[in-house]
């Protein structure tokens, strides 16, 4: 299970940095969509995947709220889960 988070952990926020840097100034400075359509809907289902596997995990390594709550956080954060990956879940 912590292997599979940590892959989609890694591929959200990768997919969130495109979006933010990438796709979102190509939208508004370049009027054109197409970046943000291409990849809001696999960021969406990589944001929902790691929410579901991070409450599965809470109970698995029994986080306590404060782990669990800066993990979901970190989520929402530009670079938050390569934060995450080398503090909770790499050993």
């Amino acid at each position: 299970m912590k292997k599979a988070f940590r892959l989609i952990s890694f591929l959200e926020g990768i997919s969130y940095l495109l979006l933010l840097f990438v796709a979102v100034p190509i939208k508004y400075f370049g009027e054109n969509e197409t970046y943000v359509k291409m990849l809001g809907m696999p960021h969406g289902l990589l944001f929902v995947a790691y929410v579901i596997l991070a409450i599965m995990l809470k109970y698995e390594l029994e986080w306590e709220s404060k782990t669990f709550w800066s993990v979901l956080i970190a989520s929402i954060i530009p670079f938050g889960t390569f934060y995450i990956d080398r503090k909770y879940l790499r050993n």
